[in-house]
C-alpha cells in the first residue's frame, strides 16, 4: 500500500455547463493535461478522476464531469454520470464562465439547490477570467444571486488557484479523513488479534484493503497487534499470555472464530467495523432483523463496491447467497451488483445487503443508505447480515 486509497481521499467534484472551463481547471490544479480541452461541446464524457495531493490539504480525488446541459441521447447518459459523481462529492466546485450572465433560471442555480439539499459544501468558481469580460459586475451579480463569493480563476494563466485551494481547505468537512476504525472497542496498549483467512480473493503476497487499513489504524492507536490465519487461531491464543481485548475476523470466518473466542475478548469483523466507518451501523443492525421475517418469496439485492471477476467461493456471489438460501429457502431471488451499478428503484427488494464499502468514500455510501431509507427498504451489510444468519449478532461488538 503506497498510496492513500481513493475511498479515504477528499472527493472534489468539478461541475458546470458544457465548455465552462471545468477540464481546464482540472488540468491546472493537477499540473497535467489529464482532460481533453476543446471548444466542441460534449468533449468530456465519463467523469475524469485524478488522485492528487493538494498543498495544505492532503490526499484528494478530483472529478471532472460532463456539462449540465449536454444534449441528445449520449448527453442524457453523460448527465447520469454527472449525477452519480455528485452523489460521491464531499465538495463541489461550481464552475461558471465569466461570459455567462447570472440568472435565477439557470442550470447553476438548479444544481446549487441540489448540492445544498445534500449538505455538500460549494465553491463558486468564475472561470476564464483572462478573457475580456466585465468581471466586477459578473462577480457581484453571482454573489448576490447565490450568496457565495466567487473565486476568480484563469486556468490558462494559473491565476486564482492559490485562493481556490485556500477555500477548499477552509470548507472541507472536518472529519472526512478521520479513520477511527475501531472506535470505542480499542485504546492504546490493548492487545488485538486479527484473524485473516487468506483465500483466493486476496492476491498472493498482498492483504485486502480493510486488513491493511485496520492494521495501520491499530498501530497508530498504540495497540499491540497480532495476526493469524483461521487455522492458526487456536495456536495463537495459546501463545499469548492473556486473552486479547479484541478479536477482529473476516466475516466469512465468524462462526469458527466465535467458537474459539475467549469469554474475556470482544469479537467483531472487518466488515462490521467498516459499516460503522462508512455507513449507518444502527440502521444496518436494525435492518438485519428483517432476516427473521423473510421467507422463500424474498427478493434480496447484494451490492459490493469492488468490481472483479467472480472467483470460486466469492463471499458476495457464493458464500452469502448460500447462507441466505439455507436460512430462507432455495427459491429466494438474489441479485448481485458491483461497483457503481446500484439500481435507482429499490422498491422491489425486501432487503439490501451491502459490502463494507472500503472502496467508497463515506459520502457515497451514505447516499445509498439515504436512497434505501427514502424508499422504505431495509439495508444491512455483509458482516452484520452474516452474524445475524449465524445467530451470533448479539455476541458481536459494535464500534461507537
Amino acid at each position: 500500500m503506497v498510496e492513500t486509497p481513493k475511498g479515504n481521499r477528499l472527493h472534489i467534484g468539478i461541475f458546470g455547463r458544457v465548455n465552462s472551463g471545468k477540464s481546464s481547471l482540472l488540468n491546472a490544479l493537477t499540473g497535467q493535461e489529464l482532460a481533453v480541452v476543446s471548444e466542441v461541446p460534449g468533449t468530456t464524457t465519463d467523469p475524469v478522476k485524478k488522485a492528487v495531493e493538494l498543498r495544505g490539504i492532503g490526499p484528494c480525488l478530483l472529478i471532472d464531469t460532463a456539462g449540465f446541459e449536454d444534449e441528445g441521447e449520449l448527453g442524457a447518459l453523460r448527465l447520469d454520470k454527472t449525477k452519480a459523481a455528485a452523489s460521491e462529492a464531499d465538495m463541489a466546485l461550481l464552475v461558471v464562465s465569466a461570459t455567462e450572465k447570472p440568472g435565477e433560471d439557470t442550470p447553476e442555480m438548479r444544481w446549487l439547490k441540489i448540492f445544498r439539499r445534500r449538505s455538500t459544501p460549494v465553491i463558486l468558481v468564475l472561470s476564464k477570467t483572462d478573457l475580456d469580460a466585465p468581471l466586477t459586475w459578473q462577480a457581484k451579480s453571482w454573489q448576490k444571486l447565490t450568496g457565495l463569493k466567487p473565486v476568480l480563476v484563469s486556468a490558462q494563466g494559473r491565476q486564482g488557484l492559490g485562493e481556490l485551494i485556500e477555500q477548499i481547505n477552509r470548507l472541507r468537512p472536518e472529519n472526512y479523513d478521520l479513520e477511527d476504525i475501531t472506535g470505542s472497542l480499542t485504546k492504546a496498549g490493548d492487545q488485538v488479534l486479527l484473524v485473516m483467512p487468506q483465500d483466493i480473493e486476496a492476491p498472493k503476497g498482498r492483504l485486502i484493503l480493510p486488513q491493511v487499513q485496520t492494521i495501520r489504524h491499530l498501530l497508530d492507536k498504540g495497540c499491540l497487534v497480532n495476526c493469524c490465519k483461521t487455522s492458526k487461531m487456536k495456536a495463537m491464543l495459546a501463545a499469548l499470555k492473556e486473552p486479547p481485548a479484541l478479536i477482529i475476523t473476516d466475516s466469512q470466518a465468524f462462526k469458527q472464530v466465535e467458537e474459539l473466542c475467549p469469554k474475556e475478548s470482544r469479537l467483531t469483523s472487518f466488515s462490521v467495523l467498516f459499516a460503522g466507518l462508512k455507513g449507518d451501523l444502527p440502521f444496518f443492525v436494525a435492518s438485519a432483523q428483517k432476516l427473521s421475517t423473510l421467507d422463500h418469496t424474498a427478493r434480496i439485492l447484494i451490492a459490493e463496491a469492488c468490481t472483479h471477476q467472480p472467483l470460486h467461493e466469492d463471499i458476495g456471489r457464493v458464500k452469502l447467497p448460500r447462507l441466505l438460501r439455507k436460512k430462507l429457502g432455495e427459491e429466494i431471488s438474489i441479485e448481485v451488483v458491483g461497483g457503481k451499478d446500484f439500481p435507482a428503484d429499490l422498491s422491489t427488494y425486501d432487503l439490501i445487503i451491502h459490502c463494507g464499502g472500503c472502496m467508497f468514500n463515506r459520502k457515497y455510501m451514505l447516499s445509498r443508505v439515504k436512497a434505501a431509507k427514502e424508499q422504505g427498504v431495509p439495508m444491512t451489510n455483509y458482516g452484520v447480515a452474516i452474524a445475524a444468519l449465524l445467530g451470533i449478532l448479539d455476541k458481536v461488538s459494535l464500534p461507537e
